[in-house]
Formats: structure tokens, sequence, C-alpha cells
């Protein structure tokens, strides 16, 4: 190692060009801006979906349909889910929407259906916001009462 051939460390001299600073600095005139057109003007700032004055996709694309702010939605649990936690002893003769949602069958928010699938053979009376026919006849066939809360 001698003084001629001392060098910093690779990467730790950064040699800053300043843009726009006249033509002597390589990088005077238009700053590597181009000419003309919007990019090369200060404070441009490209909108989001913007395609060169293209038509954007989502104006191309066809709109439809319309979501009804009134629909009312139910979480349904079927017949057979009630029998296995009748089988499993998680609930007993009387089955409320808080035991629903103890079991995390429910949102404590949703309403609840009770559906008909399966079948039924313990006779439960069930709390729930909607029954469907199926189910209300296989409940009450079974011994059990159906309420409506």
């Amino acid at each position: 190692m001698a003084l001629h051939n001392l060098k910093p460390a690779k990467g730790s001299v950064k040699k800053d060009i300043r843009k726009g600073r006249g033509e002597g600095s390589k990088r005077g005139g238009t700053a590597t801006r181009g000419h003309k057109g919007a990019k090369s003007r200060s404070g441009y700032s490209r909108t989001p979906g913007f395609e060169g004055g293209q038509m954007p996709l989502y104006r191309r694309v066809p709109k439809f349909g319309f979501t009804n702010i009134n629909k009312v939605t139910y979480q349904g649990v079927n017949l057979d889910t009630l029998q296995k936690l009748v089988d499993n002893g998680k609930i007993k003769d009387v089955v409320t929407f808080d035991d629903f949602v103890a079991l995390g069958l429910v949102n404590k928010r949703e309403l609840l259906k009770i559906l008909g699938r399966g079948e039924i053979k313990t006779s439960l009376t069930v709390y729930a916001h909607k029954f469907s026919k199926k189910a209300q006849e296989a409940i009450e066939a079974a011994g059990g009462k159906v309420e409506l809360i």
C-alpha cells in the first residue's frame, strides 16, 4: 500500500449530479425530463387509472346490477347440526340465540334461521329469528317447540 493507490471504500463516496443547473453539468436544459408534455412540467402527478388519454378500463367495462340496501340476510343452522350438538351434550332442552353465539355458529349481529337439512330426534325448544317450513315441521314432529325472537 502506498499513498498513490489509496482510494475511499467502494460505495462510501457518492457523487451527486445536480439536475437543471446549466449546460456544463451535463443535466441542464430539460433536466432529463424530455421535451414538452405533462411529465416535463412541474407539479405533474398522474391520476390513478389514467391511460394516456385512452378511455380508461374502469370506464370501458360495462356496469350492471345493483345492491339492495334493504336485503335481509340470515345465518343458517341446519337440523343435523342441532342433533350433533345434542349428541355431544353441548345443548339441552332449550336453545336460545345466546347459545348459538356462544357455540360460535352465529355472530351476535347476525340473524339466525333454522334450516331443514338432516333430522332431529330430540325434543327441543328453539329460539331463532326465522325457521324454514321443513325445519319447523321436523322440530314439532319430534315433540319440540319453535319460538320466534
